[in-house]
């Protein structure tokens, strides 16, 4: 990927002479598109009025057909013999019923055998019961066509009507009497693989389709069974449009759309033809436009070569090396052969990153320093806070006399200060800071047993081995009980869980004091800030910052409220490799 050193690229060598060439090639190629265009504009043109020539003739040629069905179809409904039929049915014997019924039936095949188009004839006789079929022959009356098709039986705007998604002619005989229902009804069914088949003519193009569909009726037939529906919704949906020739966009395909409409019919024949195929005539004058793009591009990048390879590129790493230095990288010299002028830049930048590397090493160990100075004396601020409170609770309990319980507490409190004055380490296990932690609480417990529950969960096997400052829970659980447990007047709950995942440990401290309220939780938030030093150092913003200063940005303690309704302090340990004891 080619790189400018330049604030704008319009600003760089490289692409004013690109620019410059593309002045010279860009009217060739863009005459080479033109021409293109127009000759694909022709070309469709020319397809699309053929084709609607082709569909016009094709429905004109539909129309005659159907116009000699309707003419048969009249020449049956005034057979002579078949009206006898429906009129003196009760009056003919058996014989006369069978020739008549035989005559009929002959008819029908006849008729039928005379057009393509015609797949089945039906004379439904309600007088006699029966329906007569030219390949069914003849068998109980169907009522359920019966009813559909003499509703439009003789109509005139719908010439073609839709059972099935099947076309059909149909005409009745009425009786003369006012209201009563026809005699007969004579029923024309078409062919729909015929009809498909003569669509299917229609294709010039092998990847070409045809449709025939009646907005009216909702007939619809496409010429091949497998056309995408996606495709038939489109089609039909260009069809409300002006015009007989579109190009759509189906499916993620451009295709060209053509139509023509029949009035005396009522139907409409489309057909499409995917772009591609319009195109590949001109597939040859294509694939020549394209080698001389492509040929005019590699001439741009073999002419700016030798000025990107001697100007731009050095360039473009001394720019680079700045801005790595600007994100903290001291390690990047840079490496020219050359002793021209990129060669002495390379050397004073060199020079100056030894230079500043040295004066970063002094400011950065003196920093240090006085970061673990500093973390000294906030450890060093714990043990006499909870000394004070450590000789309150045994004077509590010497006043009350329960030797027991004081023989208990001084066992417990000899463990608990024998793990804070321990020395050569500043971190321990987090195994042992929990065990050192829960041990306050069965100490408290001592004093509170009947007013506060403690719910101590055990520490997860995988967090056992995590190094951490000392006395980073106990504090935050002696909080909990000075602030908000103590001061209850129902009984209080103390809950310490703990959290892991790939990113970090969590030690959750919560209660469910109620004395505490949001803005006080929003305050205490705000003395944790760790650019805000107008706060004195208290216990909890004492085991913050220790959390700050060993594990980084991310550690540290987060207060909200907690859904027992108190306070909830969340400790977060970010993990590093560092923080496990190997």
């Amino acid at each position: 990927m080619l790189k400018f050193p330049a604030i704008s690229i319009r600003n760089t060598i490289f692409v004013r002479l690109v620019f410059t060439y593309l002045i010279v090639i860009l009217p060739i190629i863009l005459l080479g598109a033109y021409l293109y265009n127009w000759s694909y504009k022709n070309a469709s043109q020319d397809i699309s009025r053929a084709t609607v020539k082709q569909l016009t003739y094709y429905l004109e040629g539909l129309n005659r057909e159907i116009v000699w069905m309707e003419l048969q179809q009249f020449d049956i409904l005034e057979d002579s013999e078949l009206n006898r039929l429906a009129a003196t049915w009760g009056m003919m014997d058996n014989a006369e019923r069978r020739s008549s019924l035989n005559y009929l039936l002959h008819r029908l095949t006849s008729f039928q055998n005379n057009s393509p188009y015609i797949k089945d004839i039906y004379v439904h006789i309600r007088t006699i019961n029966k329906t007569v079929s030219a390949v069914n022959a003849i068998y109980d009356f169907d009522s359920e066509r019966f009813d559909y098709f003499r509703s439009n039986a003789g109509g005139n705007e719908n010439r073609l009507m839709n059972w099935n998604n099947t076309l059909h002619l149909s005409a009745s005989k009425q009786s003369g009497k006012k209201g009563e229902e026809p005699l007969f009804l004579v029923e024309i069914e078409l062919d729909t693989e015929r009809l498909r088949d003569s669509l299917q003519q229609i294709n010039i193009y092998p990847d070409s389709g045809s449709f025939l569909f009646s907005d009216m009726t909702g007939f619809t037939l496409i010429s091949q069974k497998e056309t995408n529906p996606i495709i038939k919704d489109d089609v039909k949906a260009a069809n409300a449009s002006n015009g007989n020739t579109f190009l759509l966009n189906m499916n993620g395909k451009k295709y060209h759309f053509n139509k023509a409409n029949s009035e005396k019919l009522g139907l409409t024949v489309a057909t499409y033809l995917p772009e591609e195929t319009v195109k590949r005539p001109l597939s040859i004058f294509y694939r020549w436009a394209w080698v001389f793009a492509i040929t005019s591009f590699f001439a741009v990048v073999i002419f700016s070569y030798s000025s990107y390879k001697i100007i731009h590129k050095p360039l473009l790493s001394l720019v680079q090396s700045f801005k790595r230095m600007e994100g903290g990288a001291l390690n990047i010299r840079i490496e020219h052969e050359k002793k021209d002028e990129f060669g002495y830049l390379y050397t004073r930048f060199n020079h100056m990153l030894t230079k500043l590397q040295s004066l970063i090493d002094q400011d950065f160990k003196q920093k240090m320093m006085m970061q673990k100075a500093e973390l000294k004396q906030l450890q060093s601020q714990i043990n006499p806070h909870f000394l004070y409170n450590s000789f309150f609770i045994l004077n509590s309990l010497a006043k009350t006399g329960d030797i027991d319980r004081i023989e208990l507490f001084t066992n417990m409190l000899g463990e608990y200060f024998r793990f804070i004055t321990r020395n050569g380490e500043d971190h321990v296990l987090l195994s042992e800071e929990t065990r050192h932690s829960q041990m306050y609480t069965e100490i408290q417990k001592l004093r509170f047993s009947r007013r506060i529950r403690v719910q101590f969960d055990d520490l997860p096997k995988e967090m056992e081995q995590i190094k951490v400052p000392r006395l980073i829970i106990q504090p935050i659980i002696e909080n909990a009980y000075e602030h908000s447990l103590e001061k209850m007047i129902e009984e209080g709950l103390l809950r310490v869980s703990f959290e892991m995942d790939y990113a970090e440990a969590r030690i959750i401290v919560e209660d469910n004091g109620d004395s505490i309220s949001d803005s006080e939780i929003e305050a205490l938030r705000g003395r944790l800030d760790p650019t805000d030093e107008s706060y004195e150092m208290t216990g909890v913003i004492n085991i913050h910052r220790r959390l700050v200063l060993t594990y980084g940005e991310g550690s540290g303690l987060f207060l909200s409220r907690s859904e027992l309704n108190g306070l909830k302090v969340v400790i977060r340990i970010k993990l590093q490799e560092e923080i496990w004891d190997v």
